[in-house]
């Protein structure tokens, strides 16, 4: 199956990201080495992917450097790793994660719970500006171009939305 490319779209952030992890299984190909399934066999046997499958989108994932590839075997066997773009998007998975358990999770509760390592309490992921430590959700930011906007064809979402009526 052929991977949709997004290039016509460069100067959007967003579809830049779904060129890396914009098909089904990388998400889940990331989660899997972030809780420590590192070996093909045991990401093929959790997912259930076949290794064709796995097999291109580990190269993928590997030429985009969010994961490398480390021997651990005399033969020609590699361990998966994130790198710390991978763990950057892994960041991104949490969010995700977060919104599935909020809006799918349903009765039951979320599948897995975040235990934050700086205080030792279950958490869960919230994002918050990176300048006042306040939350920021899309309904508290104003989209605005940046510096990429005016590459060919960037995006309409880049341009600033219009200005509330006082």
């Amino acid at each position: 199956m052929q991977r949709t490319n997004f290039s016509d779209l460069a100067a959007c952030s967003i579809a830049r990201t779904l060129d890396v992890i914009g098909e089904p299984w990388s998400p889940l190909i990331l989660r899997d080495v972030w809780v420590g399934l590192r070996r093909f066999d045991q990401i093929q046997g959790d997912l259930g992917i076949s290794r064709k499958v796995l097999t291109e989108r580990l190269n993928h994932l590997v030429e985009e450097g969010v994961l490398e590839r480390r021997p651990y075997d005399q033969r020609p066997r590699h361990e998966y790793h994130l790198t710390q773009k991978g763990t950057e998007l892994v960041d991104l998975l949490m969010v995700m994660t977060a919104w599935g358990d909020r809006w799918l999770a349903g009765e039951a509760g979320p599948p897995v719970l975040y235990r934050h390592h700086a205080c030792g309490e279950i958490s869960s992921v919230d994002l918050r500006c990176a300048h006042c430590g306040e939350p920021m959700h899309a309904g508290d930011v104003d989209p605005l171009p940046g510096p990429g906007a005016s590459a060919p064809g960037a995006s309409a979402a880049a341009e600033p939305a219009d200005e509330p009526a006082a």
